[in-house]
């Protein structure tokens, strides 16, 4: 199961839509991103995860770090590396849900922790369903978080770098998540 599967779990929670806890839905990778924005300096630097899968017993989604994409390879390579994310000692960033409650007629919040550079935090998903089910069995869903800070997950490189670089310390995620009716 992938992550899309958590339109399965909100489906069940009666989130606007309608479909029974025996339903399953695939993610589409093609419409679906897990991205994030970082503020540096005058400009907006925008990135990735290119590589991530899920099941829906709870929501629990794992995102292989290494996948990382901001369209600039260096970059990319130093994120990667120990004196960031680390990803030969952390290569995977998780979230595990612990309660899923409704907001509103198409919109609900997944309570739970979020696994990443070996710490875990406790983290709010906020969601939106953008499409209900369709003929197709097509649905689609907008999930944001607030702000992360990168400190609180010991994501800082060399003091006087942070200093220079003007990279902000919250980390802005943007999830959007396209999914389709399993056969």
């Amino acid at each position: 199961m992938s992550i899309g599967n958590i339109i399965a779990v909100f489906v069940i929670a009666g989130l606007g839509a309608t479909a029974s806890a025996k339903e399953s839905y695939k993610f589409d990778p093609s419409g679906s991103t897990i991205g994030f924005s970082v503020h540096q300096f005058l400009g907006t630097t925008r990135g990735k995860f290119t590589n991530f899968s899920g099941r829906n017993s709870s929501v629990t989604a794992q995102i292989d770090v290494r996948s990382i994409d901001t369209r600039i390879q260096k970059r990319d390579d130093h994120l990667r590396s120990g004196e960031f994310f680390n990803v030969e000692k952390f290569p995977r960033m998780t979230f595990k849900s612990r309660s899923v409650k409704r907001t509103g007629p198409q919109t609900g919040d997944i309570l739970g922790d979020l696994t990443m550079h070996g710490v875990t935090k406790p983290i709010t998903l906020h969601v939106k369903l953008l499409t209900p089910i369709n003929e197709t069995g097509r649905t689609r869903w907008s999930v944001t978080t607030d702000p992360i800070t990168r400190r609180d997950f010991n994501l800082m490189f060399a003091p006087a770098a942070e200093s220079v670089s003007g990279i902000s310390q919250t980390v802005a995620i943007n999830i959007e998540i396209e999914a389709k009716r399993a056969e």
